[in-house]
């Protein structure tokens, strides 16, 4: 009689094409994924140095659309961990190639952090990594489609050159401060746009004495600060700083002398002059008055 022939049971499929069942440790059952999706690097996921908590930081940062607020405040509102934690995972990424934070001033002022995450640790933080990962098996799944890759970090602008110093007179007579002192509080009444605050006249003053001692008139300062505005005028005293110093002219020379400026004994009012004495003005009023009583000495 023949023997029945007895088949053996089938072996359950294993939950991944090309992959045997583990007797022991992890066993995986991996799905394919086909949307909201992140691709993580092994040197990342298994990085020797990095922090659990780092580790899963730069994988949640890694999965957030460009543009999301990473802040520490922000992180530890979304997270049980607290902030001194963040922080310290925050710069373990930093150190290790998978964040940079850089300052930059943006073109309206204000200064903002600007932060990259990069899906590939940069410089020589690569020595640092996990591994490389085991070989590819024989029967791959396509590969989903990565993320894209964050840009590169923009450097640091380059800082503005100082301004250059103000000038100051060679001899600064108290004339010629008392008259620029003058000259710069009444700018208001001439040109409204410019308010100066009582250290901006100060600061300023030197400056404008310095354009009387070189010959300018009250008139022609006056002009070279107030002459063609921008408008807004948004910051007047960083206006006449420039224009003070830019704008300077050139000193006396022996062919050229410059004629000081005197404070009249009269009216205290300020007119050119070799000598001390009055005024235009006050000389012929005193001329007119035979009762004055001060001579007259001329200018």
């Amino acid at each position: 009689m023949d023997t029945q022939q007895v088949s053996a049971p089938p072996r359950t499929p294993s939950p991944v094409r090309g992959a045997t069942a583990a007797t022991a440790g992890v066993r995986h059952i991996n799905t394919r994924h086909t949307s909201r999706f992140t691709v993580i690097g092994n040197h990342l996921a298994q990085h020797r140095q990095l922090s659990l908590l780092a580790i899963g930081l730069s994988t949640y940062i890694q999965s957030l659309p460009a543009g999301a607020r990473i802040g520490i405040k922000t992180l530890a509102e979304r997270f049980p961990d607290s902030e001194a934690r963040i922080a310290a995972a925050l710069r373990e990424l930093e150190a290790h190639g998978y964040l940079s934070r850089t300052r930059e001033r943006l073109p309206n002022g204000p200064v903002v952090t600007r932060t990259c995450s990069y899906n590939q640790p940069t410089g020589t933080a690569q020595r640092h990594s996990a591994p490389p990962p085991a070989p590819k098996p024989r029967r791959q799944a396509p590969a989903p489609v990565a993320v894209a890759a964050t840009p590169p970090p923009t450097p640091p602008p380059t800082p503005a050159p100082p301004p250059p110093p103000l000038p100051r007179p060679r001899n600064p007579l108290p004339q010629y401060l008392r008259a620029a002192t003058a000259l710069l509080s009444d700018l208001h009444r001439h040109a409204a746009e410019i308010t100066l605050t009582e250290k901006d006249v100060v600061l300023l003053a030197p400056a404008a004495a310095t354009w009387f001692e070189r010959g300018a008139t009250a008139a022609v300062l006056r002009k070279a600060l107030t002459d063609d505005l921008p408008r807004p005028l948004k910051r007047p005293a960083k206006l006449l700083r420039y224009r003070l110093t830019a704008l300077l002219p050139p000193p006396p020379t022996p062919e050229h002398p410059i004629v000081l400026l005197q404070n009249c004994d009269r009216c205290d009012r300020a007119f050119r002059s070799s000598t001390p004495g009055n005024c235009g003005d006050c000389r012929e009023e005193a001329a007119d008055d035979p009762h004055t009583p001060f001579p007259i000495l001329s200018g």
